[in-house]
Order: C-alpha cells, then sequence, then structure tokens
C-alpha cells in the first residue's frame, strides 16, 4: 500500500478528519437545484485548516452528481478566467442531445489573467445564463469554486456575486463555494462589496480533536497492517494540533519511518516523524505567512511569543512601545493576513500552530 498521506496544498486526505456533516447542506442543494442555501456556501479558517481540501471535496462531490464545476483562485482577472471555462463548457455540451446528463465535467486550470473588456461584460452574463439553461435540460447544473478569496478584487467580487444572484433570480441551476481567511472574509463582507453573499452558509473550520486524529491514525496505519501502539497513535495526533496540514505532515512522515523500519514503530521513530513534519510546517506555512510581514509587524509577534497562552494588547503595547491607536492597526492588520486571531476581549492568539515556538525559536531582535 503506497503512503495515502498528501501533505500538499488541496491534495484530498486519505480521511477527512472532523468535517463529517459539513458538506450535508451542499449535498442537499445538488439534489433540490437552484436557490438552496447549501449552493452558497463560504469556508473560513486559518491557514493549513483545509480549507481548499473542502472545496476539494465539494467539487468531488458535484461531479458525483453530474454536476459541471468550474475552479478558480481569486487572483486578477479571475471572473475573465470563470468566464472563459464557462464558454468551453457550452461549447461541450452545445451540441449533444437534450436529455444528456453531464457525469464528470470539469474546468480549471486557465492561464487567462486579463480583466473582462467592458463590451464583452454583458456578455458573460448571457454566456453563463445560456450554459446553465443547456445543465438545467440535464437536469444538472454549475458549481463555481473560488479560493482565497480574501486576495480577491473587490470589482470582480461584486461582479460575480451579482451575476449569481442574477441566475439564482432566473432559477438557474448555480452553486457558488468560496473560501478565505476568516477576519478578512469579515471585512470584506462588511464593506457592502457584494451584499448578496452575506446571506452564504458561513462555515468557519477549526481544529480536528485530538481524539479523532488518533482514531485516524489507527484506523490508516492498521488497514495497512503497520503496527502503531495505541499511545505512539495519540502522541502523535497531539503534535498536529488537529490542523489539516500537520495531520497530512505527521501521517506522511510517520508513514515513511514504517517503510525504513525493520520492526514496529517506535518513539524515536514518532520523535523524527513530528520533528520532520515541524520543519516542514515551518517552512511552507510559517515562513510563507512571514514573508510579507513589516519589521513592526514583526515586532508584534515577537511580543506575543512572550506569553505561554493568549496576550493581552495592552501588554504587546508596553513591550512594543507602541501606542494604543498603533496596537489596534496592527492587531487588524495581522488579523487580514491570518497569523493571529482574537481569543477574548483584549486577547489575540496566534492563528497559525507552531507559529509562536517558531517565533521563540527565531527571536528577533527589538
Amino acid at each position: 500500500m503506497e503512503n495515502p498521506f498528501r501533505p500538499t496544498a488541496g491534495a484530498t486526505p486519505p480521511d477527512l478528519i472532523g468535517r463529517g456533516g459539513v458538506l450535508d447542506e451542499f449535498a442537499y442543494g445538488l439534489r433540490i437545484g437552484s436557490g438552496a442555501p447549501g449552493l452558497l456556501t463560504i469556508f473560513t479558517g486559518a491557514r493549513g485548516i483545509g480549507k481548499t481540501v473542502m472545496l476539494g471535496a465539494a467539487e468531488d462531490l458535484a461531479l458525483n452528481n453530474g454536476w459541471a464545476v468550474v475552479s478558480e483562485t481569486a487572483t486578477g482577472g479571475f471572473v475573465g478566467r470563470i468566464g472563459e471555462s464557462m464558454r468551453l463548457l457550452t461549447n461541450d455540451l452545445g451540441d449533444g442531445p437534450t436529455g444528456r446528463r453531464v457525469t464528470a465535467l470539469s474546468v480549471a486550470g486557465f492561464s487567462v489573467t486579463t480583466q473582462l473588456a467592458p463590451e464583452e461584460q454583458v456578455d458573460w452574463r448571457a454566456r453563463g445564463a445560456a450554459l446553465l439553461r443547456l445543465l438545467a435540460q440535464r437536469g444538472t447544473g454549475l458549481v463555481i469554486t473560488v479560493d482565497e478569496i480574501h486576495a480577491a478584487d473587490r470589482a470582480e467580487l461584486s461582479r460575480l456575486a451579482a451575476d449569481v444572484q442574477h441566475f439564482i433570480r432566473e432559477g438557474l441551476p448555480i452553486g457558488l463555494i468560496f473560501a478565505g481567511l476568516p477576519a478578512a472574509v469579515s471585512d470584506l463582507l462588511n464593506e457592502g462589496v457584494a451584499t448578496f453573499l452575506r446571506r452564504a452558509d458561513r462555515i468557519d473550520l477549526h481544529a480536528a480533536s485530538i481524539t479523532e486524529v488518533e482514531r485516524s491514525f489507527s484506523e490508516t496505519f492498521a488497514e495497512a497492517r503497520i503496527p502503531l501502539s495505541a499511545n505512539l497513535a495519540r502522541e502523535a495526533a497531539e503534535a498536529t494540533g488537529g490542523y489539516s496540514f500537520l495531520i497530512q505532515l505527521v501521517g506522511y512522515h510517520l508513514w515513511q519511518e514504517s517503510e525504513r523500519a525493520s520492526d514496529d514503530l517506535d518513539a524515536e521513530a514518532v520523535a523524527r516523524a513530528v520533528a520532520a513534519a515541524r520543519r516542514r510546517n515551518e517552512r511552507v506555512v510559517i515562513e510563507a505567512a512571514l514573508s510579507t510581514t513589516s519589521g513592526r509587524d514583526r515586532d508584534f509577534l515577537q511580543a506575543m511569543a512572550e506569553d505561554r497562552r493568549a496576550s493581552s494588547t495592552t501588554d504587546i503595547g508596553a513591550r512594543t512601545g507602541m501606542r494604543p491607536n498603533a496596537v489596534g492597526n496592527y492587531r487588524a492588520r495581522l488579523m487580514d493576513a491570518g497569523l493571529i486571531e482574537p481569543a477574548g476581549h483584549g486577547l489575540v492568539d496566534f492563528a497559525i500552530p507552531g507559529l509562536r515556538e517558531y517565533l521563540t525559536s527565531h527571536p528577533i531582535a527589538r
């Protein structure tokens, strides 16, 4: 049996730990069609919590139910790319018999980066309506997924939301699923850029319970007849903090250890797997997230790292010499970046697992 763990952004894991029932409303929406609440959903959560994985699971569910899927990331020109995908889907379906059902039709990965020209904007809506009518004739519909919505151009997002709302009013079979960082998504929706999206079913993804992770590790390794004691499965699970990406990393490296071992997995093998997982999490998640921070951002974060748990913004101000308004500004910046999260009145905590430990072992002088 090959290593089933896939610690790559968006890759489907062997087990969607702690996500039971999350897609039930979406699945029901696929059954009843246009206007179902579950067909308008926003996934939010910290980096590494599994937002992109949930988008992929929703796409698979849609395809398995005969719906077409257009998958995009909210970089510049994403609405134009969605329009181009719809054009290709329309071409593919246009000459087919009316009774033909879609069984698996997905379009993703277009390299088109230009914005829609003004004269093409009306055509975008007409093109979408034409595709949706073709799909409706076949008893199916279209699901559009957009990742990293927190980075979306507001004008493009408004355009997409307005057209999807128009399709729903016409009773056309459309689903729209987004994913993004919590604070930035909240600000985006509160700005009134896309008021219609406030009615979306917002699902805040949280860390899985350690017990669920332990169960998954035990069952996955047992299925492959790789001995892993209950104590070691628990130790490996605790090292993940319940975060999706770390679960995949720890499982991946633990599986590698089993391939090298001449005997059962022992405590040293688990320790090596956990250490390797943490190093990769630092490179792939933590250092990437810190790469866009300023010196004063890092001062704020370094001051937080002095606490074992949630930090008081008053203490952060005292440690950094920032005035209260500056503390508030940097707090907002770092929340939008997905690095910290509110932890109670006047308190903040790290949103990325391992970030406190990383800053403790890689301190910067203030």
